[in-house]
């Protein structure tokens, strides 16, 4: 998808063996530039086991939450300096955490209230670093769609590898199966990054930041309706929490850019 954004773009179709070509010259020649590449690859690997398990919402704000959070200390460890309420923010963020995995206080033994998997939660939390860490490394990028095109690329040996892994394990395939994984790497992935960078020309971060705290929520709803999940209080309190908090350090630090 991303290729064939690439080629709708510039008119012209793409050789990669052609080392005139300056994507498929880094591509194929350039042995460094595997930072974003590994990150973007353990963000997709972390994200899909952990999804086996987590609720669509629930997975959404752990992702999300470690993103920011993740943004926010790399931020602070390069030297700024948090004001009062973006550490109340970020306190509030881990504290919501610490609440969405605590075990249920409450007597019921249903589904909706289950404890969260340990194992689950700490996949999507490294996933959620990953991409953290990828979102800080393109950050200066001069060509989203290029780049990303290029970091995809390069994550194809790490696919092929751990794809290896499970031909010795039992596996099924189905025609579902395949076509939801294409419409999930074309569309929500590579069309959807392509579209969200073409957003992000027109948004101020601000804004681009109040957006992505919908990201939980249309997951959440999105959940109820295709896969019957339950919204349980012990998520929307932690939500609340988690996402307040994190709006609370967004909008401290556009005031004090200001």
């Amino acid at each position: 998808m991303l290729y064939l954004l690439l080629c709708l773009r510039y008119r012209k179709v793409f050789d990669f063996a052609d080392h005139s070509n300056s994507i498929g010259k880094e591509l194929l020649l350039s042995t460094k530039n595997w930072s974003a590449p590994i990150a973007l690859f353990v963000y997709a690997a972390m994200f899909s086991f952990a999804y086996i398990s987590l609720d669509t919402g629930v997975g959404a704000l752990i992702l999300f939450g470690a993103v920011q959070i993740t943004i926010i200390t790399v931020t602070l460890i390069k030297g700024h300096r948090l004001g009062l309420l973006e550490w109340v923010g970020m306190i509030c963020a881990i504290l919501g955490f610490i609440y969405l995995m605590a075990p249920s206080i409450s007597a019921t033994n249903s589904a909706s209230e289950s404890p969260i998997s340990t194992i689950s939660f700490l996949m999507m939390l490294i996933s959620g670093i990953a991409w953290g860490l990828y979102t800080i490394m393109g950050s200066s990028s001069n060509d989203p769609l290029r780049d990303t095109t290029v970091n995809f690329l390069k994550t194809i040996p790490f696919v092929v590898g751990l794809s290896l892994v499970f031909l010795f394990q039992s596996y099924h395939l189905s025609v579902k199966g395949f076509v939801l994984a294409v419409l999930s790497g074309a569309l929500a992935s590579g069309l959807g990054y392509a579209i969200w960078y073409a957003a992000l020309k027109g948004l101020s971060g601000i804004q681009a930041a109040v957006l992505q705290l919908l990201v939980p929520v249309i997951a959440a709803i999105g959940g109820v309706i295709f896969a019957q999940e339950v919204i349980t209080t012990r998520f929307m309190f932690a939500a609340m929490v988690i996402l307040g908090g994190i709006l609370l350090v967004t909008l401290s630090r556009q005031r004090s850019l200001r």
